[in-house]
């Protein structure tokens, strides 16, 4: 009938979402938790600077505000 076809659409649909979920975990992981930014314009550029100098330490994905101890991280 035509439900048997159900199974094989869930395992593709399984397959298809898997690679986008795990790169985005890998960003992740490897930017310590923040999200990569691209800057299409010049004004998001110049963002971009400004936060790569207040932060101190030369990277615009590394935040000054920490967690307390104990405290959830928001990611």
């Amino acid at each position: 009938m035509w439900f048997e076809i159900l199974p094989g659409i869930g395992v593709m649909a399984v397959c298809l979402v898997i690679p986008g979920i795990a790169t985005a975990h890998i960003h992740r992981f490897c930017n310590g938790g923040k999200e990569k930014r691209a800057a299409y314009y010049p004004y998001q550029w110049s963002l971009m600077q400004r936060d790569r100098r207040i932060s101190g330490v030369n990277r615009y994905y590394v935040s000054k505000v920490r967690w307390p101890r104990g405290w959830p991280s928001v990611s």
